[in-house]
Parts: structure tokens; sequence; C-alpha cells
């Protein structure tokens, strides 16, 4: 009861909000009566996803997108003005952006590497850029999206598990700066996460990497919707969506030889 209406009446910017976990984030924040607007790059996808909010739309209420390429900063700052202007400044900007396209390391080219880390870390450093002068104002809530792999090394991720642990120490250490301005950060960590992202990274993940992640359970975009949606009023840095996640955070910092132990007999018994 507590946080029963805290979306209502804010201002929520969504990037990566045209599908997967950032589409049905918008779309509960929607219900709860906040302002939506949703980026990506493909325009198809924007289209489509605002006929879907525009159902869950409280009256009074605005849902928008604007087509954007995280990895361009001029393109970013373009947009994020647009969409301030229209809906004001965001309350709370939400980075659900970014790919993984698992494979051996010896298979994932310098092309591809150099890619995901544009993507995955460029992308996060751009929008936070971009919505600073505005947050500085109000204040703010950002929430980047990391991963299980984002503090656990995993095989078959070495360029996915390098960007989004970056995201991890880029997140703490702006939180450090932006705290004066009444601005929280915070770091999304879901598991494998029934998405379209998902579907593509199943053509190319090694045996390996299946045996490690095979006895944990997959999510829904709404399981790790809800989870979010739940946890961003209480202002933490981490944000878990399930128990077993936390306890795998738990474990990685205080006892790091027994995830290890484990996931390399998962590696020996694949």
């Amino acid at each position: 009861m507590r946080y029963k209406n805290y979306y209502k009446n804010k201002k929520v910017f969504i990037v990566g909000g045209s599908s997967g976990i950032g589409l049905t984030t918008a779309h509960l924040l929607a219900e709860k009566g906040a302002d939506v607007c949703i980026f990506a790059r493909r325009e198809s996808l924007l289209q489509a996803a605002l006929l879907q909010l525009k159902t869950s739309v409280q009256d009074g209420r605005q849902v928008s997108y604007r087509s954007l390429d995280v990895v361009n900063e001029a393109d970013v700052i373009e947009k994020f003005s647009s969409a301030v202007a229209e809906l004001g400044s965001p309350d709370i900007l939400i980075n659900c952006a970014g790919a993984a396209f698992p494979n051996y390391f010896e298979n994932i080219t310098a092309e591809q590497f150099e890619s995901t880390l544009r993507l995955n870390v460029l992308g996060v450093r751009n929008v936070s850029f971009a919505v600073l002068p505005y947050m500085k104002q109000t204040g703010g809530h950002i929430i980047h999206t990391s991963s299980i792999a984002g503090f656990i090394g995993v095989f078959g991720y070495t360029d996915y598990s390098a960007s989004k642990f970056a995201i991890v120490g880029f997140s703490e250490a702006l939180q450090q700066e932006v705290r004066q301005h009444n601005i929280q950060v915070s770091v999304l960590y879901p598991p494998d996460t029934l998405t379209a992202g998902f579907t593509e990274e199943e053509k190319t993940k090694p045996k390996e990497t299946r045996a490690i992640s095979g006895n944990a359970k997959v999510l829904t975009p709404e399981q790790v919707a809800s989870a979010l949606v739940k946890k961003i009023p209480k202002q933490g840095f981490h944000i878990h969506p399930t128990f077993d996640g936390r306890v795998s955070h738990f474990l990685k910092r205080w006892i790091p030889s027994l995830v290890s132990w484990v996931m390399e007999r998962s590696i020996r018994n694949s």
C-alpha cells in the first residue's frame, strides 16, 4: 500500500521499449497512471508497440515513441529533447536496450566484440548523458539493465559479460556523481528471459553454455517487468527479479570458489 500510487503522473522514458521486458514494463506503468515514451531503433516495431500501449493507458495519460540509435549520441540527445518537449522531464529512465550473440571466443570476431560493447556500454553512456541535464533540475531515477552475466562471467559470453560487467561499474561510479542532484541509479539483473533476443541467442549458444543455464528457471517478460515495477520505488541499487538471483550475487561476492566449482562441473558434464 505504501507505493500504491507511486507511478501516478510520473514521466517514464523506456529505451528498448518496443518489445520484451521494456514493452511489458511500459504496459504496467501506463496502467498505473504514468506517461510513457518508448524508444527503439525500428520504427515499425515502435508503431506496433504504441498501438498495444494505448490499450493500457489511463484517462488523460500520454504514451508516445521516438525512433533512435543508442550508439549515436547526437540522435539520442535530439530524440530525448523532443520527448521532453512533449511529455516533460522524465522522473524515471529505464534502459533495456542491448543484445547478446553467444559463441566460443574463437568464433567472436573483433567486429562483433566491438559491436556488443558499443550497443551495450556506449548505449548506456549515451542515454545517461542525454537524460542528466533534465534530471539534474528535478531529480529522478535511472535504471540500467545488466544481467546475471554481469556479475558472473559465463562460458560463451565473453563479449556480453564484458559489456554487462561494465554497466555495473559505470552505474556505481555514476551514482556517486549524481546523488547530490537527488538522482538514484539502479541496475536490473534479469536471468534468461523469453524474449526475441533470447530466441536469437539460442541459435549460437554453445552446449557448455546451455549446460550452465540448464538448471536455472527461464522467466517471462511479465515476471521480470512485474518485479522491476515493484522494486523501483524502494530506490535500491541492485534489482534482482528472483530470489535465486540474489543468492547467486551473494555467493559470487562471498564464496566465489563455490560458484566457479558449480559452473566448471556443469561444463565438464556437458
